[in-house]
């Protein structure tokens, strides 16, 4: 005859939902399936909260709501692993961020650019020959990827 497990915790625990509990302590966050530790780790493991608490929801083992109150999480944050969760599975929370790489200012181009700002050209003259925005130029002068060469004004002389 089949027994009924009785939701039994250990004490100092929070509960998600019925069945699932966790508790933080020394550093570490364990959760509970019951009197059963399901998952631990560290407690400033963001992408390793994130994994198991959308592993949950994925599952059918807890709700949205059911992380957002036990947790104090924002929904949105829920909601955004959940879909990382869906689309990506577990590694999806350890991959490296994908970034945007130089998508004008190659360093081909910049070389180029750099040839004719040294020339004497201004930054205006030369994105209008590579094709380019001035304004792309100017703030790539300004964060000091680029320097422009400073045209040298004769002396005034004093007004008569």
């Amino acid at each position: 005859m089949p027994q009924i497990q009785l939701p039994m915790f250990p004490a100092g625990v929070t509960h998600i939902t019925a069945e699932l509990a966790f508790e933080c302590r020394d550093g570490t966050v364990t959760y509970f399936n019951g009197v059963m530790p399901v998952m631990r780790h560290a407690s400033n493991d963001v992408a390793t909260f994130r994994m198991i608490t959308s592993q949950f929801v994925v599952n059918g083992n807890a709700r949205n709501a059911d992380i957002i109150r036990a947790f104090g999480v924002p929904a949105v944050t829920v909601k955004r692993a959940v879909k990382r969760y869906r689309e990506s599975g577990a590694k999806g929370f350890y991959a490296p961020r994908r970034q945007r790489g130089a998508a004008v200012l190659t360093a081909p181009v910049i070389a180029a650019v750099q040839g004719l700002l040294d020339a004497g050209l201004s930054v205006r003259e030369v994105a209008t020959r590579q094709g380019m925005k001035a304004d792309t130029l100017r703030k790539a002068v300004q964060a000091g990827r680029l320097h422009e060469v400073k045209k040298k004004r004769p002396p005034r002389s004093p007004p008569s």
